[in-house]
């Protein structure tokens, strides 16, 4: 099966369902696949994702030497325990679940909808098709990533996810789990949309310009490719999106307003490459995660009976 006749499957499956929808067990078989993938992606790379966050929360407000990620890890593992490479991994299972399903298993009903608006699925398309769906789930799920957050940024005694909730809510108001939410729909929006476009464009090119078909190796290769340009893309919303759902743990950076005004603040007071701090953690994480969540997925759709993404 050729790229165009992959992007249009989902579309030829669609118009024999009644209202041009698929049926609800192939819904689900989409949802379903995404989210596991990201979920199982997830659970290996999350002790990188704690090293990130405490990468980023370094100097806050001043310039100076940073701590590489090599020593960060160390220092966590001698002073904290080995456990605290897995501070917040309950949210963020949840979390992998309920928004990777969301983020990849609306990618093609997106794309669908673009091509009967306007005919055909281009790269600006797949763009657009990508934004809307990282930045919608993430909307949805922001509670559980502010969650994370705070539980990855604790050193102290070992609090669970539904007292760390409770007291975020009681003490902060209900409000406080969409803390930066903007910055993080735009995160999202621009993971989503460069992750996505890429993989889909790379396996594009790479069947129609090398031998290379449908299989492992398109797969890794294009994921590969995919989360090098995603990892350079949004590091420095991943920055001011921790900056803002941390802000109430120490005075010295509870005065950020927005995104804007955080990345301004942070950029002023530390340096403009402070917004990539943590980048080659991030890398080093979204990295192996991308490429874990599209060939896992890739296959677990096969699997299932759907066609390649």
């Amino acid at each position: 099966m050729n790229v165009d006749d992959r992007s249009s499957a989902y579309v030829k499956e669609s118009k024999k369902a009644r209202w041009g929808l698929p049926p609800a067990s192939t819904i689900f078989y989409h949802f379903g696949t995404s989210g596991v993938a990201v979920a199982m992606a997830t659970a290996v790379t999350h002790p990188l994702d704690v090293v990130k966050v405490r990468l980023q929360m370094q100097l806050v407000g001043q310039r100076g030497p940073l701590i590489g990620m090599g020593r960060t890890f160390a220092q966590m593992q001698k002073n904290e325990g080995v456990r605290s490479l897995y501070l917040g991994l309950a949210p963020a299972l949840t979390r992998s679940v309920l928004y990777g399903g969301l983020r990849l298993g609306l990618y093609e009903p997106s794309k669908y909808v673009c091509e009967l608006a306007f005919g055909s699925t281009n790269i600006l398309l797949k763009i657009a098709a990508g934004g809307f769906a990282g930045s919608f789930g993430t909307a949805l799920t922001n509670p559980v990533e502010v969650l994370k957050v705070r539980l990855q940024m604790n050193s102290g005694p070992n609090v669970g996810a539904i007292s760390e909730m409770l007291k975020i809510a009681s003490e902060e108001g209900i409000t406080a789990l969409w803390k930066g939410v903007g910055p993080a729909m735009a995160r999202a929006a621009c993971l989503t949309a460069s992750q996505l476009t890429t993989y889909d464009e790379s396996k594009r090119v790479l069947t129609t310009r090398t031998p290379l078909e449908e299989g492992f190796s398109l797969h890794l290769i294009s994921s590969t490719v995919a989360g090098g340009v995603s990892t350079l893309i949004t590091a420095p919303m991943d920055m001011v999106k921790t900056r803002l759902m941390l802000q109430r743990e120490s005075s010295s950076y509870k005065n950020y307003r927005n995104g804007f005004h955080c990345a301004y603040k942070v950029m002023a007071t530390e340096g403009p490459c402070a917004l990539y701090k943590g980048g080659f953690t991030i890398f080093a994480r979204l990295g192996p995660q991308t490429m874990i969540t599209f060939v896992l997925c890739e296959k677990l759709r096969q699997l299932s009976g759907l066609h390649a993404i």
